[in-house]
This record gives C-alpha cells, structure tokens and sequence, in this order.
C-alpha cells in the first residue's frame, strides 16, 4: 500500500500496521557497527549475562528506527517531504534478539502548512509491541506531508 495524501488523514484514525518484524542478533551487532555504539549491553554476551536483564539489549536506536520503518509502507511511502521532528521518544520495556515488533500508528493532529500550500503537517503516536503484546517503544513524530491536489 502506498503511502496516504495529507488529505487523507484524519485525527483519531489508528492504523495497526500489516508488517512486523523481528529483531536479530546481526541486525542489533550491524546497527551498532554502523553507529560505532560500543554499549557492551548490546554487544558484548558475557557482559549483559551479568546485569539485570541477564541478555543483551537491542540498541534503543535501532528500536526507534524499526518502529518508525513499519509504519512507512501504510502512512508516509512516496508522500512525505521530511520528518520535522521527534518528541516524547520512551522505551518502556527492553527489547532482546529474536524479539518481534509490531506497530500501531495514531494520528494527531493535521494542519496546513502555512507557507506551502501544496502540503500539510501531520502529527503521528507511534508504538511499538513484542510479541506478547508488551509495549517496548512509542514516540510522537511530526511529517510535513504532500497534498494529493498537489501531485
């Protein structure tokens, strides 16, 4: 499914995203590879057996950039300008290797662009879930959006 027009959402429209995904070991090593995050919790077995989560975490950013990646093909793929920003980004439970990620988006407020007339800003609730349905991430993500009249 391609991504929506800014005219066609609506405040209070919840999408439950159709792909999930789940997290290895190599996507967590590559990301923190790719970041140069040399966190031991996430890349280092023999260190995170120690502490209280007794395994190693996934590297919150690669959470928060899954999280958002899932939500792509249903909401912003091929509509977007850019991502304004992020804000109240939570990680409320840890997320381990083998975990997998569901996503639902709800949608905030929807406003025109004051100096584009051929686009609008949408405000997006992203959360992400494992597999038992714990909430591991959410975060708030504002869109600057093409408008189909516009296309």
């Amino acid at each position: 499914m391609a991504g929506l027009w800014y005219e066609e959402f609506e405040e209070g429209m919840v999408i439950d995203h159709a792909i999930t995904r789940t997290i290895t070991e190599a996507d967590n090593m590559f990301f923190c590879s790719m970041t140069y995050n040399s966190q031991p919790l996430h890349i280092d077995r023999h260190f995170a057996e120690k502490t209280e989560f007794g395994k190693q975490l996934v590297n919150s950013l690669l959470t928060l950039g899954a999280m958002i990646g899932l939500s792509v093909s249903e909401t912003t793929l091929g509509t977007t300008i850019a991502n304004l920003g992020m804000t109240a980004v939570e990680f409320p439970a840890p997320v381990f290797h083998g975990d997998t990620l569901r996503v639902r988006t709800t949608v905030g407020e929807c406003r025109e662009s004051r100096s584009r007339p051929n686009a609008g800003i949408v405000r997006f609730h992203h959360e992400a879930f494992n597999q038992d349905n714990v909430l591991v991430a959410s975060c708030h993500r504002a869109a600057f959006m093409h408008k189909r009249s516009a296309a």
